[in-house]
């Protein structure tokens, strides 16, 4: 079992930045890969960003360049980094954690993100 804990969220003006954390505990060593979901009001829930165990990374098209995840592997501890942020990225971020075989999928609590003026 894994547990996934969030940190970090609130409000922010348009063009502002927020960082999130997520700190893992449990089976952390079998973990393939981390990374944070968002789900705004009345809409599926999205991937955002991933990092694999090496390092490599994904974001979704509409926060590359923007957003930044990145990991400290001693704290056991994904980040992401948002700058410029908009109105469009209000949601609730969720983290997220995968073992890939056996397949398992873990989620943290979430927290909420507002981007308002």
């Amino acid at each position: 079992q894994v547990q996934l804990v969030e940190s970090g969220g609130g409000l922010v003006q348009p063009g502002g930045s927020l960082r999130l954390s997520c700190a893992a505990s449990g089976s952390i060593f079998s973990l393939n890969a981390m990374g944070w979901y968002r789900q705004a009001p009345g809409k599926e829930r999205e991937l955002v960003a991933r990092i694999w165990t090496r390092g490599d990374t994904n974001y979704s098209d509409s926060v590359k360049g923007r957003f930044t995840i990145s990991r400290d592997n001693a704290k056991n501890t994904v980040y992401l980094q948002m700058n410029s942020l908009k109105p469009e990225d209000t949601a609730v971020y969720y983290c997220n954690a995968v073992v890939l075989t056996p397949y398992s999928s873990y989620w943290g609590q979430g927290t909420q993100v507002t981007v308002s003026s």
